[in-house]
């Protein structure tokens, strides 16, 4: 009988345990961005489930994270024409137009993916979950069944994906799509944007793409890091100073982003990738509602029967003014001014604030 009892003791002590260490247990994964997700944001803020919001105006020019109730279609629908507003309202304003005026060239064009079966055009925004949408015309196109199906390696294969670039087409078969095919892109905030693309291509380089580390990064350091040394370029590594000041530099950048090539497309600006004030979007979703976005996207697409949207790890699309803030908190505020000065178009376009608390 004692032995049963020492038995069933051991067992609750077991279970106790469990429950404790269960606590601390996180969910793991790597997110679009090439960032790892834990149980907290950068913040310090516990990360729960993304909840579902009702749209308002305010969700056009500041990331709204109140719990309500899910937006109907028609709600949806009031959001994206109030974005489509402000982004042909601004592209009416004469003291924004060098910033916010791109032709539509063989760069934009390359940077627009087809799906003839459905009628889609989607241009891709690097650091904006475009890996995943992606996978969305992937599985139209018909290469596989569903999103989960396709190989992470294949996605990027521009010669295998099966997926064709605007640019790939003859001018009246690029005119005729662009006059008549559904239409989108996706933004985010774009200073955080800014914040991720050099996580992701100079601290972590998840994918492994050695040349933002061993050609690119050297090359700004020689030209913005006021000491440093040849010998050592690549090692040194890039600092996010020196980021700033190479993406805020308007004239001293050009020989470099010729340089680089299309490897650039991770920061530049969003009016440089997709020419929104000639390119008329039928919707522009945002990053940060994009728990919301995605779904009605595909059914104002009439695509929401036949793919889904990959899942969306809990707390990946959030604002993170901290994260923001601390990377910036060792940047004169020259430097900050100059970066704006550069992406200001992309702000009010977007109906971003301006990030007063950097700038100030």
């Amino acid at each position: 009988m004692r032995h049963h009892w020492l038995l069933v003791g051991a067992c609750g002590w077991v279970l106790l345990i469990l429950m404790f260490v269960s606590k601390f247990i996180t969910f793991t994964a790597i997110d679009d961005y090439g960032e790892r997700l834990g149980g907290s944001t950068e913040s310090g803020i516990k990360v729960v489930r993304p909840v579902l919001l009702t749209y308002t105006e305010k969700t056009l020019t500041k990331p709204s994270y109140q719990p309500s109730a899910v937006p109907t279609m028609e709600d949806w629908q009031a959001v994206i024409e109030k974005r489509l507003e402000l982004i042909s309202t601004v592209c009416k304003n004469s003291s924004l137009r060098n910033l916010t005026h791109v032709p539509i060239s063989k760069f934009v064009l390359d940077r627009i993916f087809v799906c003839d079966k459905h009628k889609i055009l989607f241009c891709q925004t690097p650091k904006v979950g475009n890996t995943q949408w992606k996978k969305v015309l992937i599985v139209l196109n018909g290469a596989f069944p569903t999103v989960e199906d396709i190989p992470e390696n294949l996605v990027h294969d521009h010669e295998k994906n099966g997926l064709p670039r605007l640019s790939s087409l003859k001018p009246q078969e690029i005119t005729h799509r662009l006059n008549t095919y559904f239409k989108f892109l996706i933004v985010r905030d774009p200073f955080e944007r800014l914040v991720s693309a050099f996580k992701d291509k100079f601290v972590k380089n998840p994918r492994f793409e050695p040349w933002y580390k061993h050609d690119i990064a050297p090359a700004i350091i020689r030209k913005y890091r006021k000491s440093h040394r040849y010998s050592d370029l690549a090692a040194s590594g890039l600092h996010f100073e020196d980021f700033v000041r190479y993406l805020g530099d308007v004239d001293g950048r050009r020989r470099l982003d010729q340089q680089f090539g299309h490897h650039i497309i991770h920061w530049i600006t969003y009016a440089d990738l997709c020419s929104p004030c000639e390119i008329h979007y039928s919707v522009v979703g945002h990053h940060e509602t994009l728990e919301r976005d995605a779904p009605y996207i595909l059914k104002f697409a009439g695509i929401d029967q036949l793919v889904s949207y990959p899942a969306i790890p809990p707390g990946i699309t959030r604002y993170n003014r901290t994260k923001v803030e601390s990377y910036f908190s060792g940047i004169s505020k020259r430097d900050i001014r100059r970066l704006y000065a550069r992406y200001k178009g992309d702000f009010h376009l977007f109906g971003y604030p301006t990030p007063d608390f950097l700038l100030n």
